[in-house]
C-alpha cells in the first residue's frame, strides 16, 4: 500500500487561524496617525495585506514618496507591537471552524504555522485557545527571515519540521488566505489550499484547491492536490 502524500500542513495565522487582520489594521493606523499618514483599508487589503511590520513599513514609505528610516522603522514596529498586544490581549478572535480543524488534522499529520506575525502574538492566541501543542514548530517574523511573498517563511518551517519529521516540500502543504501568501508557499515548493477568509475566490485562483471555510479542510482532501 502507498504511503501518505501530504507529510505535512503548514498554517499561514493571520487571516487563517485568526480573525485578526482588522486588529493589525487598526494598529497600524493608530501608529500612523501619529505620524500624520493615513492607511484606508482598502489600501491595506488591496497593497499591504500579507507583508510582516517591516515589509508594510517600508513599502508604504516608499509609496508615499518617503525616504525608509531603517532607525524610523524599527521604533513604528515596536509601538505597533505594543498595540497589536494590546488589542490580542480582548479576546478570543479564532474564524469558526479553526480550532475543529486544527485539532482534526493534528490528529493525523503534523502541523506547522507560517507567518508575518511575531512569534509572541501568535504564542498567545493558540495557547489562550488550548491549541499550541497541535503546532509541531513555528516560523515566524520573530526568526529574522523575508516576509511573504518571499518564500523564506515557508522554508524556514520546513526545516523546522524535518528536525521531527520526514517531509519534503512537494509534500506538505500550506493553507493561505492572500495571493501573496499563495505565492511564497508556491514558490517554496508547496501545494495550496486558499480559504476565503479574506478575498473572494477569485483572487485565489492560482492556488490548488479554493474553500471558504476551514472545515471543508480534511487530510483527505489535501491528499488529492498532491
Amino acid at each position: 500500500m502507498a504511503g501518505p502524500k501530504c507529510h505535512a500542513i503548514v498554517f499561514d495565522f493571520d487571516g487563517v487561524i485568526a480573525d485578526s487582520e482588522p486588529l493589525h489594521l487598526r494598529a497600524y493606523q493608530a501608529v500612523l496617525k501619529d505620524e500624520g499618514i493615513e492607511l484606508s483599508r482598502d489600501d491595506y487589503y488591496a497593497q499591504y495585506l500579507g507583508f510582516d511590520d517591516v515589509g508594510l513599513f517600508w513599502k508604504l514609505a516608499r509609496d508615499r514618496g518617503l525616504t525608509p528610516d531603517p532607525e524610523k522603522i524599527e521604533t513604528l514596529v515596536e509601538t505597533k507591537a505594543r498595540r497589536m498586544q494590546a488589542l490580542l490581549s480582548e479576546g478570543s478572535i479564532l474564524f469558526p471552524g479553526a480550532a475543529d480543524c486544527i485539532k482534526r488534522c493534528a490528529a493525523e499529520r503534523p502541523l506547522a504555522i507560517a507567518s508575518g506575525a511575531f512569534e509572541h502574538e501568535i504564542e498567545m492566541i493558540l495557547r489562550s485557545a488550548g491549541l499550541r501543542d497541535c503546532f509541531k514548530v513555528i516560523a515566524s517574523a520573530s526568526d529574522g527571515v523575508r516576509g511573504k511573498p518571499a518564500p523564506d517563511l515557508y522554508v524556514l518551517a520546513v526545516a523546522k519540521l524535518k528536525e521531527t519529521s520526514a517531509v519534503n516540500f512537494a509534500s506538505c502543504v500550506a493553507i493561505e488566505d492572500s495571493r501573496w501568501g499563495i505565492d511564497a508557499a508556491q514558490e517554496a515548493g508547496l501545494r495550496c489550499v486558499a480559504v476565503t477568509h479574506t478575498f473572494p475566490a477569485a483572487e485565489l485562483s492560482a492556488a490548488d484547491l479554493v474553500v471558504n471555510s476551514l472545515s471543508e479542510i480534511s487530510v483527505a482532501r489535501l491528499e488529492e492536490i498532491i
